[in-house]
């Protein structure tokens, strides 16, 4: 297969997955993205990178776009060639906003621009290889697909199906200014958890895909609506997120990892608004929309605010 343009630009959407309970499952493509472009030359391979990560993410052919890139080529038969590449970062390394899987899922679409045929590389190709460079489709799928998505793996082969978040979904990303290896992140997890704690989190992140799929105008049952003895009430939307955010299975766990992360994320809850840990932190993440005078506050502290609407859209190609 021949290499049919040789400039190229793609962008990307950064992701949050677990949004508490959905662990390795359930993800959100945020409006924040990266944009990428390629020239294929006859050189060697350059990257110049503009914001997050200039002048420590490789330049040449360690560089993770670059590599996926090359994936993406070998896997369509494709020829290699040198690259000039430019990159446009803005979604933050290292802080459990996707920036791996979002540079991953940009590789891959940039061979699939360069090649040119619509047939090749598509949806469930760059799900598999992206899971495959990231261990798990849970940021990797909503990338792709836009949304909000639930990923699964079976037989080593992952699977995703995407969702549309209501309006009431108005995630605001709150961002330390540390980061938090994923692999540090994951090695503070029990390797086995309790029935209860299992149940907990299964109907939790029941709730919660519901939730995302546009579900609570039909509830039933009843929720306190306040301090212990107080009468019960119907439970509206925001009730139902705040429920449908709660986990046993993983953020508790990572405390001692990210302390700060889960002060804020008991603070914001404790203020009545849907927090969670951003996939392995230590950025929090509410899906809710959050008074000014709350991130007043969180910037005082030292953390960067963002209001991220979910983006609709997974990779986009720009040019070419």
């Amino acid at each position: 297969m021949q290499l049919r343009d040789d400039f190229v630009a793609v962008t990307v959407p950064a992701t949050s997955a677990n949004l508490g309970p959905g662990f390795d499952s359930v993800g959100l493509a945020l409006g924040l993205r990266d944009e990428v472009s390629v020239h294929a030359t006859t050189g060697r391979t350059s990257v110049v990178v503009e914001g997050e990560g200039a002048g420590h993410v490789p330049e040449d052919e360690d560089n993770l776009v670059v590599r996926a890139l090359r994936l993406g080529l070998d896997h369509v038969g494709a020829p290699q060639v040198g690259i000039r590449m430019h990159c446009t970062n803005r979604i933050p390394h290292g802080r459990g906003l996707g920036s791996s899987a979002s540079a991953v899922i940009a590789g891959l679409a940039l061979a699939r621009a360069l090649v040119g045929d619509p047939e090749v590389l598509g949806g469930d190709a760059l799900l598999e290889i992206g899971t495959d460079v990231e261990g798990h489709p849970d940021n990797v799928a909503p990338a792709v697909l836009g949304g909000a998505t639930v990923a699964w793996t079976e037989q080593g082969r992952p699977g995703a199906v995407r969702l549309e978040p209501p309006q009431v979904f108005a995630p605001v990303a709150f961002v330390p200014d540390f980061e938090l290896a994923t692999s540090k992140a994951r090695a503070a997890l029990p390797p086995t958890v309790s029935h209860h704690d299992a149940a907990y989190n299964l109907s939790r992140a029941a709730l919660l895909g519901a939730l995302l799929a546009g579900g609570g105008d039909s509830a039933v049952g009843a929720v306190p609506a306040g301090g212990e003895g107080e009468h019960p009430v119907r439970p509206d939307l925001h009730t139902l997120l705040m429920e449908a955010t709660r986990d046993r299975l993983h953020q508790e766990y990572r405390r001692g990892a990210m302390p700060q992360s889960l002060a804020l994320v008991d603070w914001l809850r404790e203020a009545g608004l849907a927090a969670v840990v951003s996939g392995a932190g230590p950025t929090v993440l509410s899906l809710e929309t959050v008074p000014e005078a709350v991130c007043a506050d969180a910037r005082q502290a030292g953390w960067t605010v963002h209001r991220l609407p979910v983006d609709p859209h997974g990779v986009r190609q720009t040019r070419g």
